[in-house]
């Protein structure tokens, strides 16, 4: 994958993710939840760990062990999620046609076209244009199916 510039994900065991106990983990990442999906602060560019790990009450390596071990993500990979499925549903939105990618990526939490454009791509495989350019004339019953089919590995593309 030398597009975008995007490396493989190595394991790395750090030692401070086996001191966080089960019962605070199983509350952080309801709480983690709580802020960046619920209240949406995955919309912010400026959200940080280190922010949430303030929000909390807590610390940044409590935050990292957390994430990792529910989610099996780093921070910005988590969040970048969450943006990455708002920015599908808003490329494909019959009301937002005139919206440009840049405007999308902005809105939905990157601080600039290039992070978007490289999460994007991590996430899907494709540009967010050619993601439009696909997507755009199938009904949202149609993506639905065909995600279903990814995620169960029946694609038929």
């Amino acid at each position: 994958m030398t597009k975008y510039n995007i490396r493989e994900v190595t394991e790395k065991k750090a030692a401070y993710r086996t001191v966080v106990n089960p019962a605070l983990m199983e509350e952080l990442k309801g709480k983690i939840l709580n802020i960046i999906l619920i209240q949406k602060k995955y919309k912010d560019k400026d959200y940080s760990a280190k922010r949430l790990a303030e929000d909390l009450c807590t610390n940044t390596r409590y935050i990292s062990a957390v994430v990792n071990m529910q989610f099996h993500k780093n921070y910005s990979s988590f969040v970048n999620q969450f943006r990455i499925e708002e920015a599908m549903s808003k490329l494909v939105d019959k009301n937002l046609p005139d919206l440009s990618m840049e405007d999308i990526g902005l809105m939905v939490g990157f601080a600039n076209r290039q992070s978007f454009y490289a999460a994007f791509y991590k996430v899907t495989g494709m540009t967010p244009r050619e993601y439009r350019l696909k997507y755009s004339t199938m009904s949202p019953e149609e993506r639905k199916r065909l995600k279903a089919k990814k995620k169960s590995g029946t694609s038929d593309e």
